[in-house]
């Protein structure tokens, strides 16, 4: 039977991933986890985004309310086949984005979603094409501090947005959460969005 919900558990501190479940309909309780996430030797991409989303909601589950949806994700950003995460200082975060400059990359956003004592998993695989970039702009856009907490050291819907031009995919995804394999996840479960409700 259908279950009409209208609250989800988020396992993220990121208030991007709460105003996209929000744009959904839904109320949205955060509870940020803390994990190592550091990935495994050569480890693929694709396989380390959908790990982290998994261990994130798996530990979430630990210190949550069973009768309520989880949902967890991570968002890895990909520049030939090399896996670039969050900088760790101004120096970093400068340097990836020198190499993002003039070139496609790849942003995979995988999702998990916990309900029943049960962990489903998706992920979203899309492209994005830097323009070139001069030094003075990254040097003045790291100033900002927008990029210390993005993997690859930018987000989409701030500052870097203006030079950012092209993607193919989802733009939800590249935001931080894939909102299509999200609602496919949920309505697997027969979780119902509050907008779906009459």
């Amino acid at each position: 039977m259908n279950k009409a919900a209208t609250i989800i558990q988020l396992a993220s501190a990121s208030p991007r991933r709460r105003q996209l479940l929000e744009q959904l309909g839904w109320q949205v309780q955060v509870h940020p986890v803390d994990i190592d996430e550091t990935p495994a030797t050569h480890e693929d991409a694709a396989v380390y985004c959908l790990r982290m989303a998994e261990q994130k909601v798996r530990t979430a589950m630990t210190q949550l309310d069973q009768g309520l949806p989880i949902i967890a994700s991570d968002t890895t950003v990909v520049l030939d086949q090399h896996i670039l995460g969050k900088p760790h200082d101004n120096q970093e975060a400068g340097d990836m984005l020198q190499r993002l400059s003039g070139r496609t990359h790849q942003v995979m956003t995988a999702v998990a979603l916990a309900w029943q004592g049960k962990v489903e998993t998706q992920i979203s695989i899309n492209t994005v094409r830097f323009a070139v970039l001069e030094p003075q702009l990254i040097d003045a856009y790291v100033a900002t501090g927008e990029p210390l907490d993005k993997a690859g050291s930018y987000g989409i819907q701030g500052m870097a947005a203006r030079w950012i031009e092209h993607i193919e995919g989802s733009y939800s995804a590249i935001m931080g959460l894939p909102l299509f394999e999200t609602s496919q996840l949920l309505n697997k479960r027969d979780i119902i969005s509050p907008l779906d409700v009459s």
